[in-house]
């Protein structure tokens, strides 16, 4: 290495320090912003050829993004706090003791019960939670802080997206071929998993909706909120249908609870989460994206779940990009370890 390569390196390496100690709060936004890019890049490619403008086909995109994105979460941090503020100790005392009842009789499931469910000790988490939920504005200032700059970040990467997926090929230190490769599939993998949960909670949040308003909830909210829980793995809508069916047993009685209950358990986890959500995504990724993913569906979902433990929210978005560049970068490791072993034969 001559002196002018490592000079070369050194600064680039300066460089790269300095920006890191100024951007690095923005970092995570920052990468959210590329993936997301990515996934919608085949959309943006298509809207900009349709309206023959890429600034226009960088705006409609953004717009897209605060609809599917910024829009609900702000319609449920107002309405939705609004309506959790409303929940009183005596109704939350009453479920408790309908709880009670219900578990008598039941083993170690009834003293459970009679030791933890008690007024008096949950009256201390009681004030936790409403000390949280005034709080929860404040807390979520940053959330949607974070949401914003991803938008505006988006927004760049977009609208300088072919400059930018090109300094991203010339960045990776692999062949021009490999370094291609590594960025589809990264794309093509961003692109299924993003078009697969906003599917998922557009039709799982519709269903559960469209059946609660019939007992007088607000189906725009509780739909949306039921969206956002259905992209938690394991448990998903649970967080919500299980609430909805106490409070529901205590206001309305135990058979508009019942048929909450069992509506969101067959109808929405067992039949749509279960049999129809796969179908859909095979067809979105099959036939509308034309996509044939390396990775298989079962590592997709449980790195979505291991980036939702690690990053939260985002982690949905960096779990399945990180997985799938740990992927490709081992496959063109292991082809670059064989090529030299073939010439050393």
């Amino acid at each position: 290495m001559d002196r002018r390569t490592l000079f070369v390196l050194l600064l680039f390496g300066l460089a790269l320090w300095g920006a890191y100690s100024i951007y690095s709060p923005f970092l995570l936004t920052m990468v959210v912003a590329v993936l997301l890019a990515l996934a919608t890049s085949n959309l943006t490619h298509y809207v900009a050829e349709v309206i023959h403008s890429r600034k226009i086909a960088a705006v409609v995109m953004v717009l897209l993004l605060i609809t599917l994105i910024l829009a609900p979460i702000i319609y449920i941090a107002t309405i939705g706090v609004e309506y959790l503020t409303q929940l009183d100790q005596a109704t939350i005392r009453e479920i408790l003791d309908k709880i009670l009842k219900l578990t008598e009789g039941v083993p170690y499931l009834d003293k459970w019960a009679e030791e933890y469910l008690q007024a008096d000790k949950v009256a201390p988490y009681l004030r936790e939670i409403s000390l949280y939920l005034t709080k929860m504005g404040s807390k979520g200032v940053g959330f949607m802080k974070d949401v914003l700059l991803v938008i505006i970040f988006y927004a760049g990467v977009v609208y300088y997206q072919e400059k930018f997926i090109a300094m991203l090929e010339a960045l990776i230190p692999a062949p021009q071929r490999e370094s291609r490769e590594m960025i589809d599939e990264v794309s093509s993998t961003m692109e299924v998993v993003f078009y697969s949960i906003i599917v998922t909670a557009i039709f799982e949040g519709f269903l559960f909706g469209i059946f609660i308003s019939y007992f007088g909830f607000n189906g725009l909210l509780f739909g949306a909120i039921y969206g956002f829980a259905s992209l938690i793995p394991i448990i998903g809508g649970a967080v919500v249908w299980v609430p909805v069916s106490l409070y529901a047993w205590s206001e309305m009685g135990a058979n508009t609870a019942i048929l909450i209950a069992s509506y969101s358990v067959v109808m929405i986890s067992v039949i749509a989460d279960t049999f129809v959500k796969p179908i859909i995504i095979k067809m979105i990724k099959e036939q509308l994206l034309h996509h044939h993913t390396r990775i298989n569906e079962i590592v997709i979902f449980f790195s979505i779940v291991a980036g939702m433990s690690t990053y939260g929210f985002w982690g949905m978005i960096l779990g399945p990009a990180i997985t799938t560049f740990l992927f490709a970068a081992t496959r063109i490791y292991l082809e670059y370890s064989r090529s030299i072993d073939d010439r050393g034969e």
